[in-house]
């Protein structure tokens, strides 16, 4: 960990020249102390960093000290320097951050500018729509998704204390296979005494990686893994539902129904979208929190437990206060 630490501080000084020890410390996160103990050990391994005093003073470089990667074109940079603008999944924010750094510095002085310029240009899921709706990208806990990585990488055993939808918290050992992540959720493909499993890691609450094999094949096609356990999770015995809802309210809906199975334009401009819901409770919460920016076309039963719903409500209100 310290060894990364140290090529971080100094692609850091060879990127932006002086840097205080606190701006170190930030970009680091680490403590100022710590940043004051690697600059020692830079200079004592020969590093030429030198300190300057003063109001504008920092930490910076002697001219000159770089390393350079050969083999890597403008357009491949690009790629690595725009995908790393992009969302940063499984918990890799500090370790993408630290790569970027060192393919910045390592790219000949020619194109080391006009590709991070370059690279400024794209925007990859911004946090924001043009409807100004922030995105809800699911809170993972960094030491669950920290175990979780790690048991999937070492191929060993996980025990996951896990929420499904519900139900009460439940320790549960698994065989993990890989992770994958879809519109800023990440989930666990999994199998469970030998049945496949599929956990939304943001309902996990604590992991544990063991020190036990993982029962898995050493190679995986997890592009196919995932296709086929969503074309079985499509194909369960869910309750389908048509519905037409307002575009602001789109989100919303998507959130609570289970799956969304076809979506259209309608010619009002509101869309037209076939939701599965888990039952028939399930869908009857979820579409009367949306109230008239949701429009049940389908089933019947439905729209009729709805219509049963404001009805009560509106006799409710119809009647004098307090009576």
């Amino acid at each position: 960990m310290r060894a990364d630490r140290l090529v971080s501080l100094v692609l850091l000084l060879r990127q932006r020249g002086r840097l205080t020890a606190e701006a170190l410390a930030r970009e680091l996160e680490v403590s100022t102390r710590t940043v004051l103990r690697d600059i020692e050990a830079l200079s004592a391994a020969g590093v030429p960093v030198y300190a300057e005093r003063g109001r504008h003073g920092g930490f910076a470089l002697l001219p000159g000290f770089r390393t350079e990667l050969t083999g890597l074109n403008r357009d491949e940079a690009l790629a690595l320097l725009t995908a790393g603008r992009g969302e940063q999944a499984f918990g890799l924010g500090p370790a993408l951050a630290s790569a970027m750094r060192k393919v910045v510095d390592a790219l000949p002085e020619g194109h080391r500018t006009t590709v991070d310029d370059a690279a400024r240009r794209f925007l990859v899921e911004p946090e924001t729509d043009l409807l100004s709706r922030r995105s809800s990208a699911e809170d993972i806990p960094r030491g669950v998704m920290a175990e979780v990585r790690r048991a999937v990488l070492a191929g060993h055993r996980l025990r996951l204390h896990y929420a499904a939808a519900d139900q009460a918290p439940q320790w549960r050992t698994v065989d993990p296979i890989g992770l994958v992540t879809v519109r800023d959720r990440v989930y666990l493909l999994a199998t469970r005494s030998g049945a496949d499993r599929t956990y939304r890691l943001s309902r996990a609450l604590a992991a544990e990686a063991l020190t036990e094999r993982a029962r898995r094949p050493d190679k995986v096609d997890l592009d196919r893994i995932w296709r086929e356990r969503t074309a079985r999770f499509l194909a369960e015995d869910h309750l389908a539902v048509l519905v037409r809802v307002d575009p602001e309210r789109r989100e919303e809906l998507l959130d609570a129904a289970v799956a969304v199975r076809a979506e259209e334009p309608d010619a009002d401009g509101r869309l037209r979208l076939e939701v599965s819901f888990q039952d028939a409770r399930h869908a009857e919460w979820a579409l009367w929190r949306l109230g008239a920016d949701a429009e049940v076309l389908a089933p019947p039963s439905l729209r009729a437990a709805l219509r049963g719903r404001a009805e009560a409500v509106a006799a409710l209100y119809r009647a004098p206060s307090g009576a």
